[in-house]
């Protein structure tokens, strides 16, 4: 019978050891050899002991009660070593040789060799050197999410400390060597003559020493004397402490501002300031800029977020720029201006049925204008702002939105504000609908009604001179009510019957009476407030159906068949001239000219159309699209649907009621998206109808008069926007930044604050992973306008096309550019360059601006690490053309 032994500490007694042995050698196995095994014992004293090894069959034995000692650990340890496993009776020490592995809870232990003594409860591992004298099996640390790399390692099970010599081990970007590191708890490491760097060679390209060191794991390092050193060479300067961020996320801190020179501003620090984390949800950002001359400006940036409810920013910006110097040819007297910006976005689970959004971008006319380094926003002359509450109750049909707008431009300085604009909608309802179907649907049951209801009020000023007689005087407030009815019916053979009602009432703050001033040879306009109401209605039916004609290859073709799409659309409609009070006519000239006006023209809803209508509408839309087949895959989804044209067509109408004009406008559309790669939309608006020298169209038709022309161009644009880029050198890489991205991009989180820096700074940040990207994007847009004196009409045109592209000289080597064209004035409106090196773990970049409002140079030497990125070399130089 077996007696009954005391487990002195986690591994074994040897007296139940040694009668181990003796049980396996009876069996005619060898205890001591290559194999896997754990020690263990069960709580509450009792338990089994055992010691498998590898091809060893054990027989089936009684599970044997025992008392445990105090001191004994309560989880067993696992071990392995492809070698062999060594247990020394006499010294109490067992070896794993070869690939040694001990597993102890959340820690994990790897190296050549480990020895285990059984009287201290100290582990000790190293490496060995094999026949080319390398070391090889050098000893890793794993516990939980932290680990390390040692030449030695000497762990104490039970109070779990250690003493390791030639330690690597990484918190979060900082790579950390340490010739002797002492753990004193699972957080908190000692460790003389350390190193920091952000370089994850084994000799680092960079890295900062010091003599002593004390680490808190994700928190900070703290140095006494530390210096740098670049190449192994160290710098003879230092610092008589250093504090080393271990924690990743945010942290509290200063900002480190870079030296700039301006031939207007002088001398200059940028982006000095400070950052502070307020609590869990909220934090400020606080930048600064400072010039020798007088100039100076501030940046206040806070963010917000709690997750899943909501998330938003601020951007205080505030500038006071003072150009020269006093006797100066070029001195300007200091001027000031500021912006305010404010984004705000609800989680949509948050409240189910609400929402609450803000996009808030107002300033100072001259802000942008002002405003350094950002090249793309010096030509933005029009911003604009949205505060808005939606409402949907669940269950019913009822929508209630509430905004508050603002617009304003620029180059006239004037100013916008529409508050509140109350929208109120009611979805179609089906009042003679019955709540349990029984067969089919009667006609009636289909009528359903909706309505659509807006309130607005606006008041504008100029920036210029504002005054509260001014805001009154533009103050305008007027409502819009729209009921529309309409009528499912069954398709009758192949052409879907849609009939229709729509009766819309207006309501207006003010009428607006132009008249010739004979004296002064000018068109007065008289402004009158009061309430007045101006109302119509319409009747339609709508007949659509839809043609398809397939073109079929050979099967074994790439190109697999190409199907054209038309539906045409038939409208007639009748529209009775219930706004005729609304219309008059005046002289506009000396030459008695005279103009048709509405009395509501230039209210917040505009005036309703003139005279009786009984209108046939036509559309005719087109698509195109064809079957492709991958000749390398055999598999059903070889075969795709490409789309060539996404919709062309034409639409017009006929008014059989107007006594003249009575043929409308044509609007030929297209779109197309080629390959997912180039984007075409283009619109143009053609009259049928000749004009005079005035720019007036006349009651002849442009195919008349002995010249044939389908029509005459009134307006139009055009819009091509195409993207082209490699693809990437490392296909794993790519994904893996694209899942990071799709993981992280939603907040205004540390990530979510990178890309914006990315965006605003492209040039700094070169990503090397795509040999090569071009992207651009043309507009062209014609309109009409009529001029201020009624003499006629202007023609304007915009132009312009914006660019952007790098591309890798070499595998270290990267050329940026990015700039705009405007065809209309020939000139380039701002070109940047950059030209960026990658040195591993640092990165060059030389930026040049040579055209624009701001024209600078710039070279910047900085780590890529974030935790070090105001560890940098810049040298930047910037002029400031200054505004005529």
């Amino acid at each position: 019978m077996l007696r009954q032994v005391k487990v002195k500490n986690i591994f074994f007694c040897w007296e139940w050891c040694l009668f181990t042995c003796i049980v396996l050698s009876l069996a005619g196995s060898n205890p001591v050899r290559a194999g896997e095994g754990h020690w263990g014992c069960k709580a509450e004293g009792k338990g089994s002991l055992f010691f498998p090894m590898k091809d060893t069959i054990l027989p089936a034995t009684d599970t044997i009660a025992f008392k445990m000692a105090k001191d004994s650990i309560d989880e067993p340890v696992k071990y392995s070593a492809t070698d062999s496993v060594v247990v020394d009776l006499r010294s109490e020490k067992i070896f794993l040789y070869n690939d040694g592995k001990i597993d102890y809870k959340d820690i994990q232990l790897k190296s050549a060799v480990i020895q285990v003594d059984q009287n201290s409860q100290i582990l000790t591992a190293y490496p060995v050197k094999d026949s080319a004298n390398r070391q090889v099996g050098t000893p890793t640390f794993k516990q939980g999410d932290k680990a390390f790399t040692s030449d030695t390692i000497r762990y104490n099970f039970k109070s779990q400390r250690g003493l390791t010599s030639g330690t690597y081990t990484q918190e979060g970007e900082m790579f950390v060597y340490g010739q002797r590191v002492k753990r004193i708890t699972p957080d908190t490491y000692f460790a003389g003559k350390a190193r920091f760097t952000s370089c994850n060679f084994d000799t680092p390209h960079f890295a900062f020493r010091a003599r002593r060191v004390k680490m808190v794991s994700e928190k900070v390092a703290v140095t006494g004397f530390v210096r740098p050193e670049f190449e192994g060479v160290p710098i003879p300067i230092g610092l008589p402490f250093g504090l080393f961020p271990l924690k990743q996320g945010r942290r509290t801190g200063l900002i480190i501002p870079q030296f700039t020179v301006n031939q207007q501003l002088g001398l200059g620090l940028e982006g000095m300031g400070y950052y502070k984390a307020l609590g869990d949800y909220w934090d400020v950002t606080l930048r600064g800029n400072i010039y020798s001359y007088g100039s100076w400006n501030v940046f206040l940036n806070p963010n917000y977020r709690k997750r899943y409810r909501y998330n938003g920013a601020f951007n205080l910006s505030f500038l006071s720029n003072k150009f020269g110097f006093e006797g100066d040819p070029d001195y300007q007297p200091p001027t000031r201006s500021f912006s305010l910006q404010w984004n705000h976005s609800v989680d949509g689970k948050a409240r189910p049925g609400q929402n609450f959004s803000a996009s808030v971008n107002i300033a100072t006319t001259l802000f942008n204008q002002y405003l350094a380094n950002v090249p793309q926003q010096n030509f933005n002359n029009a911003l604009n702002s949205s505060i808005s509450y939606q409402k949907t109750w669940v269950g019913k049909p009822y929508n209630l939105t509430v905004n508050a707008n603002h617009n304003q431009n620029n180059l006239t300085r004037l100013y916008n504000i529409s508050l509140p604009d109350v929208g109120f909608t009611v979805n179609t309802i089906y009042p003679f609908q019955k709540k349990t179907f029984v067969g089919s649907a009667k006609w009636y049951e289909k009528l359903g009604v909706g309505y659509i209801g807006n309130f607005r009020n606006q008041f504008s000023f100029y920036d210029s001179a504002v005054s509260l007689r001014q805001l009154i005087d533009t103050f305008q407030w007027g409502a819009r009510h729209s009921i529309p009815i309409q009528l499912s019916l069954p398709a009758i053979g192949f052409l879907q019957v849609g009939p229709a009602i729509s009766y819309e009432e207006i309501w207006y703050a003010q009428s607006f009476v132009r008249s010739w001033n004979s004296i002064q040879n000018k068109v007065d306009t008289t402004v009158s407030k009061g309430f007045y109401r101006g109302n119509q209605m319409s009747l339609g039916l709508n007949l659509s159906t839809a043609l398809f004609g397939t073109l079929n290859f050979r099967k074994k073709s790439s190109l697999q068949a190409i199907r054209h799409v038309i539906r045409p659309t038939i409208g007639l409609s009748y529209r009775p001239d219930l706004a005729r009070d609304q219309w008059y006519e005046t002289q506009v000239d000396a030459n008695g000219n005279r103009f048709r006006f509405n009395r509501f023209e230039g209210s917040l809803f505009g005036g309703l159309s003139e005279g009786e209508s009984g209108f046939v509408s036509f559309t005719l839309d087109n698509n195109i699209e064809m079957k492709v087949r991958n000749k390398k895959d055999s598999s059903e989804e070889a075969v795709k649907k490409v789309r060539l044209i996404d919709g062309f067509g034409v639409s017009g109408g006929y008014n059989m009621l107007a006594d003249s004009f009575a043929l409308s406008d044509f609007n030929i559309y297209f779109r197309s998206n080629i390959l997912q790669i180039i984007n075409l939309t283009g619109n143009a608006i053609v009259s049928p109808y000749q004009q005079d020298a005035f720019g007036r169209r006349t009651r002849a038709y442009t195919w008349q008069g002995g010249k044939f022309s389908p029509g005459r161009f009134v307006s139009g644009f055009l819009a091509i926007n195409a993207s082209f880029r490699s693809k990437p050198k490392d296909e794993k890489k790519e994904k893996e930044q694209q899942e990071y991205t799709r993981e992280r991009s939603s907040g205004y989180d540390e990530y979510n604050r990178e890309v914006n820096m990315i965006r605003q700074n492209p040039t700094e940040y070169a990503d090397f992973n795509i040999p090569w990207s071009l992207n651009f994007s043309y507009a062209l847009n014609v309109s009409r306008q009529l001029k201020p004196d009624y003499t006629g009409f202007n023609t304007l045109v915009t132009q312009s096309l914006n660019f952007n592209g790098d591309f890798n000289l070499t595998e270290k080597w990267k050329i940026q550019g990015q700039g705009s064209y405007d065809f209309v004035t020939r000139q380039i409106q701002y070109l940047t360059a950059s030209v960026s090196r990658d040195l591993h773990c640092w990165q060059m970049s030389i930026n040049v601006t040579p055209l624009g409002i701001f024209r600078s140079f710039n070279i910047t030497i900085s780590p890529k690490s974030s935790v070090l990125r105001d560890l940098r070399i810049n040298r930047s130089r910037f002029f400031y053309n200054l505004p005529q």
